[in-house]
């Protein structure tokens, strides 16, 4: 392909531009409106809100999350045995891009239908985006790290400005303008890809591994009425009243939660998994597990910190009022200047620090994150406090995503048994899923508790489970690395 050998967009070939693009302003649709979703959820009718209890704006909140983490998993074997990567690039984000619009619209009614094709798009443009990468640079290990770092360095960036844009809109205009603009993001990254179709010759346009002829109807069989049947009666008893919304998101929540368990056991059953890869296999799900703790934590930063943010924080700033959603920010933001302090310390210290105790220290730094917001809810009950509470709630909590997120990826690639690398990779935003969507149940306690004992209760359990996991890491660790006392050698993934 012609376009592979010449080099354009930050020394990559022209291809990666585009999906750089395409990229940036899906990463930008998808925080923008995050930034705002929770925010208008509790908004009183008369400000153009739907006027939802804390709790259950919490609770829809960390759903809709769990189950964006959830939607890649159908949405990769769409891509790998239906569309191609890149035909579900397109289908994704044309259905991203209706999502967005229909949250624009002005109108209650709206508000589900809109997140439905939001997390079904999102599951078709994230395992296509990153298998058309992969591909593009198959046999250039080197190459594709780098790209891939590029693309986390565009989510970061797509991160720091979404919320900046879509919260002043959404805060000071109206609510639905908000929406509207991360649907124009949409449309800008839809019609990049389209004009750069041909920069990506054969790469993607078919399956990896097509459905052989007869084997399509089996599959939309089981999907029918495993998923299908439910989900339709699901919405039928919704909509005719039935069955309460919050019942709705409860049984939906159940759901995320069985699945990651259910898929994991698979996993360990499957006849190519071997007695010692099986070892390794049960200590990962004690790491993810642990994650799914992490994830709890942090998925309460676009729901109850940023309400706090907008009660409980003076944004005062001369005679203008810093958008609540503003806060949103201050997260990528320090991620992108930790990152390389991060990496360049995980390389210094080398074997002395394993995965585990990685983990248990990201732990502990979210445990750290909410002792500080139950100290900030204390001092919020004699009036408004400094943004700088925020600002290190928010730091300790990236210093914590950057001990369990990359390495958590690194880990689950390393453990993956040959051929499985990418169910893996998948488990992990599996086991993400369920910690943000026990995260929003868990908010539930806001309604019942002070604030901030509701978030010294966070802090305790992020504690604990890292103090556990200090406790364990020994263990753990050996059982991580049971290849090397079995004396096998370890799998090689290339691509992982």
């Amino acid at each position: 392909m012609s376009g592979r050998a010449r080099t354009g967009f930050l020394g990559q070939p022209r291809w990666f531009g585009t999906l750089f693009v395409v990229d940036l302003w899906e990463r930008f649709s998808f925080y923008g409106m995050l930034a705002i979703l929770y925010l208008y959820l509790v908004a009183d009718p008369d400000e153009g809100g739907l006027g939802l209890s804390e709790a259950d704006a919490a609770a829809l909140s960390g759903l809709y999350m769990a189950l964006v983490f959830m939607s890649a998993l159908p949405g990769g074997w769409l891509a790998d045995r239906l569309f191609g990567a890149r035909r579900a690039t397109l289908y994704g984000g044309l259905l991203i891009t209706a999502g967005h619009g229909l949250l624009a619209v002005p109108s209650e009614g709206w508000l589900y239908p809109g997140l439905g094709l939001v997390i079904a798009g999102s599951g078709l443009v994230k395992p296509g985006m990153a298998a058309m990468v992969g591909r593009l640079y198959q046999g250039r290990p080197e190459r594709r790290e780098a790209a891939f770092s590029l693309f986390y360095m565009s989510i970061q960036v797509s991160a720091l400005l979404a919320p900046l844009v879509t919260g002043f809109l959404g805060e000071t205009v109206h609510w639905h303008l908000g929406f509207g603009a991360a649907a124009l993001g949409m449309v800008i990254g839809v019609v990049c890809y389209a004009a750069g179709w041909s920069h990506f010759g054969e790469v993607g346009a078919r399956p990896e591994r097509p459905l052989a002829d007869g084997e399509l109807r089996p599959v939309l069989r089981r999907a029918g009425l495993l998923g299908g049947l439910p989900a339709v009666a699901v919405t039928v008893a919704a909509v005719s009243g039935a069955l309460p919304p919050e019942r709705v998101l409860m049984l939906v929540g159940l759901v995320v939660l069985a699945v990651p368990v259910l898929y994991y056991r698979a996993l360990l059953r499957a006849p190519a998994v071997g007695p010692v890869e099986r070892v390794r296999l049960r200590a990962m799900a004690w790491m993810l597990s642990a994650s799914s703790v992490f994830w709890l934590l942090f998925a309460q930063g676009p729901a109850l910190l940023n309400l706090f943010a907008r009660d409980d924080v003076d944004r005062t700033l001369g005679t203008f009022e810093v958008p609540a959603s503003w806060f949103q920010s201050v997260q990528p933001l320090f991620l992108l200047l930790l990152s390389p302090v991060a990496a360049a310390l995980w390389v210094r210290l080398g074997r002395r620090a394993g995965a585990p105790a990685k983990f248990a220290a990201g732990l502990l730094l979210g445990g750290a994150a909410f002792v500080a917001m139950a100290a900030a809810a204390s001092a919020a009950a004699q009036g408004r406090v400094s943004p700088l509470w925020l600002v290190v709630v928010y730091l300790l909590l990236v210093c914590g995503e950057l001990a369990v997120a990359p390495i958590g990826l690194s880990l689950a690639a390393e453990v993956a048994p040959p051929g499985y690398a990418g169910r893996m990779l998948g488990l992990f935003w599996l086991f993400a899923a369920v910690g943000a969507a026990a995260g929003g149940r868990l908010a539930q306690l806001i309604d019942v508790v002070p604030d901030a004992v509701y978030y010294l209760l966070l802090a305790v359990l992020g504690l604990l489970a890292g103090t556990a996991l200090t406790a364990a890491s020994g263990r753990l660790r050996t059982r991580l690395a049971a290849h090397a006392d079995a004396g096998a050698p370890a799998p090689t993934r290339s691509g992982s």
